[in-house]
């Protein structure tokens, strides 16, 4: 069973209006919220998000479909037990158990940036709980080239000190995926669970591990043929520094059954700069039905 507790102050309700209901799993503390009836509608954040990221999306299409979006440890309301590493892979296992725990099937789920891999690692592990796709601007391989190079400037121990010691990764991708500035309210609902040091040592990990996760990544990839038959839509921002039309094309070879929307001019955040035309293309989908 999950805990409901309210959510911290610093939270501006009128934001976030859901219930914060919460997981134990393997001595880590989930976060979750958990909106709406219908279909299963998985929702996974990636760096440095958590499922603040969906509220837009959250609140608009809880009267269709069973919205579900929880953090990974060390992101948002969720706290990692002592020994959590913070690697995508612990991330993908994590989330495997928390959908065992709910009891979750004939699942669409929805991956975007590091959600991607975390996400279709997951599905190509238990494809027989997957119903359908919703895939942003991701990618699911082991880096190359422009990644890699990212990876190793973020990655470093120069990087791990502008990251922890000034926010660097919140303040510099977060803004830069925007196509418009943030409310000091939705700024400060994304800053705040990043305050100290220490809590900002995850939104570190995840570029040094975009080469340090190889093995994992191949494995993705590899366990997307497991994946082939399910029906995927395609929403993409064209607009994005990270993902681009090689990505998109990559992944759109793994799944012939797919319908593609492309977001004209959309950076990265494709939830917060355009969750409308998310909501329409999700609701217009044949293949989430």
């Amino acid at each position: 069973m999950s805990e409901i507790k309210n959510t911290p102050s610093w939270l501006d309700k009128s934001l976030f209006p859901f219930k914060s209901r919460f997981l134990n799993i393997d001595g880590n503390t989930i976060h979750f919220v958990d909106e709406g009836q219908g279909p299963v509608l998985l929702l996974l954040h990636g760096n440095p998000t958590w499922s603040f990221l969906y509220r837009h999306i959250i609140k608009k299409l809880k009267s269709s479909f069973r919205c579900i979006a929880l953090d990974y440890p060390g992101f948002g309301l969720s706290v990692a037990n002592a020994e959590y590493k913070y690697t995508p892979e612990e991330h993908s296992f994590i989330l495997e158990k928390f959908v065992e725990q709910l009891g979750l099937d004939n699942i669409r789920i929805m991956v975007q940036d590091w959600g991607g891999p975390i996400g279709l690692g997951f599905a190509g592990r238990r494809p027989e709980l997957i119903h359908s796709l919703v895939i942003g601007n991701t990618w699911a391989w082991p880096a190359t080239g422009a990644m890699s190079i990212v990876s190793k400037i973020f990655g470093s121990g120069l990087g791990r000190f502008f990251i922890t010691r000034n926010n660097s990764m919140m303040k510099f991708i977060l803004e830069s995926g925007m196509n418009e500035k943030l409310e000091e309210n939705e700024i400060a609902a994304y800053l705040s669970p990043f305050k100290t040091k220490k809590s900002r040592i995850p939104t570190w990990i995840f570029p040094k591990e975009i080469v340090g996760s190889r093995l994992f990544l191949k494995d993705v990839e590899l366990g997307m043929n497991n994946l082939v038959d399910k029906p995927v839509l395609f929403i993409w921002g064209d607009a994005d520094g990270a993902f681009r039309e090689g990505e998109l094309s990559r992944l759109q070879e793994f799944f012939p059954k797919n319908e593609l929307v492309v977001l004209k001019g959309v950076k990265h955040y494709i939830q917060e700069n355009a969750p409308d035309e998310i909501c329409k293309a999700v609701l217009k989908s044949k293949i989430l039905e």
